[in-house]
């Protein structure tokens, strides 16, 4: 059983409320579920307030997890894409002013902007892709989800899956090469 699910047996020793098991689970899938929900959120305090959420459900859920068909690893990405979407509908149309940058006056500070201003259009361009392709190209590129555990998360085949990295790809090569040839002008 656990050889299907990895996370099978944490799983029975936090619904037997073993001391340790939340604290040993919480652990280990923090920094993804955190990482997928800052990338799509760009709001560390609402991915944070999205991760925890994601535990709650987790915890509660432990107890009634019965490996089958999907990991439970693939459950809790769903979840925090679902929370994430919920989040991101709740906003839509208001706008949030991003405090100014801080000047950073070590060494090599011109080096540093200049990798944080490629960081940004990176996360930029992908936040403008359509919500579907985002999804896809954060599951599999960010998050470093098989294709097949990335379109489990998305409900979609492979195959639909892989038709969403592709054209997410080519509006993010059109993107850049359209700013690099604005550059130039």
């Amino acid at each position: 059983m656990s050889e299907a699910d990895p996370d099978a047996a944490l799983l029975a020793r936090m619904a037997q409320g073993e001391d340790g098991a939340v604290r040993q689970f919480v652990g280990a899938k923090l920094p993804r579920l955190l990482a997928l929900a800052s990338r799509l959120l760009h709001d560390r305090h609402e991915a944070e307030d999205v991760a925890q959420e994601v535990f709650v459900r987790a915890w509660r859920q432990a107890g009634r997890w019965r490996p089958g068909q999907a990991r439970f690893d693939t459950w809790l990405h769903l979840v925090t894409l679902n929370l994430c979407r919920d989040r991101m509908r709740r906003r839509r149309g208001v706008v949030v002013a991003e405090p100014p940058e801080q000047a950073d006056t070590a060494p090599l500070a011109d080096a540093a902007l200049a990798a944080q201003a490629q960081s940004r259009a990176v996360a930029d361009a992908v936040a403008a892709l359509p919500e579907r392709q985002r999804e896809a190209i954060v599951l599999v590129h960010y998050q470093e989800l098989s294709n097949i555990e990335a379109a489990a998360v998305l409900g979609v085949s492979v195959e639909a899956l892989e038709s969403l990295l592709s054209r997410g790809r080519r509006a993010l090569r059109q993107r850049f090469a359209q700013e690099e040839g604005a550059d130039h002008d």
